[in-house]
């Protein structure tokens, strides 16, 4: 599968902002897919995700409350509703998937097979 991010720009902190992930290939569903973020000199980290065939939603406690992802299975499109902004958000955001993988693995960058290219997101105080 191949995945194509964007929707990364500069907001200002309280703001908000919606990321999209468009996968290519028919089996959109069969696919674990997650959102994760890495700043510079930083560990890529976990950031929201859904289970394989979307009937579970994942999220890092320090989004709770604040992202939501969600999917659009007719536009094999996974979204990313970034609300109350901080500073600290701030990152380049890759989007990746995988056929295989469990909830306990789900949090994992390094569990992931396919990746996007990532799109940065610059949030000002």
């Amino acid at each position: 599968v191949q995945l194509q991010a964007c929707g990364g720009g500069l907001v200002q902190a309280g703001g908000s902002l919606r990321l999209s992930c468009a996968a290519s290939g028919r089996t959109f569903s069969r696919y674990a897919m997650g959102w994760f973020r890495q700043s510079p000199g930083k560990e890529r980290e976990f950031v929201a995700a859904y289970s394989r065939g979307g009937g579970s939603t994942y999220y890092a406690d320090s989004v709770k409350g604040r992202f939501t992802i969600s999917k659009n299975n007719a536009k094999n499109t996974v979204y990313l509703q970034m609300n109350s902004l901080k500073p600290e958000d701030t990152a380049v955001y890759y989007c990746a998937a995988d056929p295989g993988l469990i909830s306990s693995s789900i949090p994992g960058w390094n569990n992931y097979d396919y990746w996007g290219q990532g799109t940065k997101l610059t949030v000002s105080s």
